[in-house]
């Protein structure tokens, strides 16, 4: 049996660990095996970039925790090696930089996760991976917002234009 001081740190750990999933706006979760060092470095330098938190975390310390931060459904997702990206700025960067280096070192694969408070399997990770970050986002709606009053200048620039002719 454990001896009270690991225990207490233990408890420690989890509970810090689900005061970094409260704090999220995504928590992936990823099976490491076959990465290199310096895949991992690698991959380190981007989430550090992002303000993205990776780490490995033992997975009974990490259930324990998605369970105090109000999780179920993690039992058959933490098996085998797995990692977590905290992603505290946006909620579709881990996962983008999860699935662009599984992709491309074909040596990783997603697991699961939480964003926005919500459980993704597999498949969910995958999709929030292909969703344009924040910024495109905001590209993308403000070119749709200008775009009719863009339109609408030029045609009545055009009128002018033939008008004055």
């Amino acid at each position: 049996m454990a001896s009270k001081t690991i225990l207490k740190q233990k408890e420690t750990e989890v509970a810090q660990i689900a005061d970094k999933i409260a704090k999220a706006k995504s928590v992936i979760l990823v099976d490491y095996r076959g990465l290199t060092v310096a895949q991992d470095t690698a991959m380190r330098v981007e989430f550090r970039k992002e303000n993205v938190e990776y780490k490995v975390i033992k997975n009974r310390i990490m259930l324990r925790a998605l369970k105090t931060a109000g999780y179920e459904g993690f039992d058959k997702i933490l098996e085998g090696p797995t990692a977590v990206a905290f992603g505290y700025d946006d909620a579709v960067t881990p996962a983008k930089i999860l699935a662009d280096n599984a992709k491309k070192l074909n040596k990783m694969a997603l697991k699961g996760g939480v964003a926005e408070g919500k459980f993704l399997d597999q498949a969910a990770v995958v999709a929030l991976s292909k969703t344009p970050s924040k910024p495109v986002l905001i590209g993308q709606l403000l070119g749709l917002l200008t775009n009719p009053a863009r339109s609408l200048a030029v045609a009545i620039s055009e009128v002018a234009k033939k008008k004055t002719v």
